[in-house]
């Protein structure tokens, strides 16, 4: 997968429906978010995100990709995703993914990290 389609899925993670974001995250995937319960895998991490309002665009900044393996895509991004009254969401954030067969790709983590509030 090149970088363009590395960057297309990735943004289609945040603003596309449920069932692409289903079809996209593999069962045996493992995420952090930075929402109780924190940590999750497999099904609960699908289930999770797949509740959530989408939102209706996003930005990713400061870009990185790796490809530490053949068949291995890790990437690296600042995001900030907005949707209709709701304050902008800003994250720093890591995916992994997996290629299944040609073509075929599933993200295998993914990891939010907002910035850190300033202390009172």
């Amino acid at each position: 997968m090149d970088d363009g389609r590395v960057w297309s899925f990735e943004e289609s993670l945040w603003v596309g429906d449920a069932e692409h974001y289903r079809a996209s995250i593999d069962d045996e995937c493992l995420m952090v978010l930075p929402a109780p319960p924190f940590v999750m895998s497999g099904q609960q991490a699908i289930e999770a995100v797949s509740a959530t309002p989408r939102w209706s665009k996003v930005e990713l900044s400061e870009r990185q990709v790796a490809r530490p393996q053949e068949g291995m895509i890790v990437i690296a991004y600042k995001a900030r995703a907005e949707r209709d009254g709701v304050t902008p969401y800003e994250a720093h954030c890591t995916s992994t993914y997996r290629r299944l067969a040609h073509e075929e790709w599933r993200v295998v983590q993914h990891q939010q990290t907002p910035p850190l509030l300033a202390s009172p």
